[in-house]
């Protein structure tokens, strides 16, 4: 792993992708998104403070387990002055987090459980299927083909 002198308090794109493990283009893209910031040199060239660093890794991490980009920009967002994370900060944020990830993981072992009793064809098989009609919703206004036909414009815009 590349090390940085202690006495660098500025970091160009490239250092910054080489310690932390992101691309540039992740780091740009981050930057678009309101995660992280630099300065530009009168050369119109990205420096970033060291403690960005940390910035980086908290986002990454926080991605890996799930949480949306949004959702961490809002908290970096919360954070004085916009400070670095700190291990309080994680701490804090990840246990706000943690009752949105136990429910998307209740959500998938239930798609997981009930992956085999699907075709996935559109069937007859509606007013079971927790992956078309979850809970049977559908089922307590139609039963049958007519279902397909009333969903098939439903399905495509994503209800």
């Amino acid at each position: 792993m590349p090390q940085i002198h202690e006495k660098i308090h500025e970091l160009t794109v490239g250092q910054l992708s080489a310690r932390s493990g992101a691309a540039v283009s992740a780091l740009h893209f981050y930057e678009s998104k309101g995660l992280i910031s630099s300065r530009r040199t009168s050369g119109n060239q990205r420096r970033y403070s060291r403690d960005t660093l940390r910035r980086v890794a908290f986002v990454r991490a926080a991605q890996r387990v799930g949480i949306p980009l949004a959702t961490i920009r809002d908290a970096l967002a919360e954070l004085p002055e916009e400070r670095t994370p700190t291990h309080e900060d994680w701490a804090r944020l990840s246990e706000t987090w943690r009752s949105e990830l136990d429910e998307r993981i209740k959500q998938l072992n239930r798609l997981r459980d009930h992956l085999t009793d699907c075709i996935g064809c559109g069937c007859l098989s509606l007013d079971t299927c927790v992956l078309s009609n979850p809970d049977d919703r559908i089922g307590e206004r139609l039963t049958g083909s007519r279902l397909l036909a009333e969903q098939g414009g439903d399905r495509k815009r994503g209800r």
